[in-house]
């Protein structure tokens, strides 16, 4: 699943292309991951004009004038591509006075929508991993007694971290994914704190993680994935240490560390 690296990365792909064009036509051609009716979606994007594009959490919103949101989840395999191909996985098609953007989504997990306000579900989102401050950080975690892998997860504790980027956080601090979070010391959060803004921040300029099929709104593949030191890499050695990796399931999600310098 897109992560906050890969959305902010095809966010700011779309940048370029989006602010101040008028949405000429709106066509969805399968409404299994659109939210409301397709003609009342359809009617009411035609004619507004895209006032900016923003990543929240793993989400994408369009704030549109007349004033109104559309909004996008990219779920597992979504793609929103400029001027991309349609073909029997495009679910959607918006066309611009200069372009048009196309969603597919092979697995249909995603989800698009269109609103005149924010749904709850965005104002319900924690703070943004990459501007949170180490003092809240901290403080906000020894409000919880979850196993840290879980809590990184918690889309209302922060927005957009995801399985891989807390298991590469986790890895980097030398914390165990199953430590209860209150119990580590002040210390030991302050590096993950300066772990989690660190692998973000080096996904980003490294335009996300490709483990399948995840590509940029221009078609290019992200290049993270080849620095992870310890996602999907099951009984593979340690980076640094030699240790095998393994693997085991926080939450149903699978969980890779190194059992040496990861020590519960």
């Amino acid at each position: 699943m897109p992560e906050l690296p890969e959305v902010e990365t095809v966010v700011r792909s779309l940048a370029p292309h989006l602010p101040g064009q008028r949405i000429r036509n709106a066509e969805f051609q399968r409404v299994r991951l659109l939210r409301n009716d397709p003609d009342e979606a359809a009617a009411a994007l035609r004619g507004r004009r895209i006032r900016s594009i923003e990543r929240r959490g793993k989400f994408i919103v369009m704030t549109l004038d007349p004033p109104g949101y559309f909004i996008v989840h990219l779920g597992m395999t979504g793609k929103l591509l400029w001027n991309g191909d349609v073909g029997k996985h495009t679910h959607a098609v918006l066309t611009f006075d200069r372009g048009t953007l196309v969603y597919t989504d092979p697995r249909k997990f995603g989800r698009l929508h269109y609103s005149e306000a924010l749904p709850p579900a965005l104002e319900e989102l924690g703070p943004e991993p990459l501007l949170i401050s180490q003092e809240q950080f901290i403080a906000d975690i020894k409000k919880r007694g979850a196993r840290l892998k879980a809590l990184l997860l918690d889309q209302t504790f922060l927005r957009g971290l995801g399985n891989i980027y807390a298991d590469e956080a986790l890895f980097r601090a030398g914390i165990h994914p199953l430590a209860v979070s209150r119990r580590l010391t002040r210390a030991r959060l302050a590096g993950l704190h300066a772990a989690i803004q660190q692998v973000l921040a080096e996904a980003i300029a490294g335009k996300g993680s490709s483990i399948a099929d995840y590509v940029d709104s221009d078609g290019q593949r992200g290049s993270f994935q080849h620095q992870h030191r310890v996602y999907r890499r099951t009984g593979e050695p340690c980076v640094q240490c030699g240790a095998t990796i393994r693997r085991t399931l926080v939450t149903q999600r699978g969980t890779h560390y190194c059992p040496h310098c990861q020590k519960r």
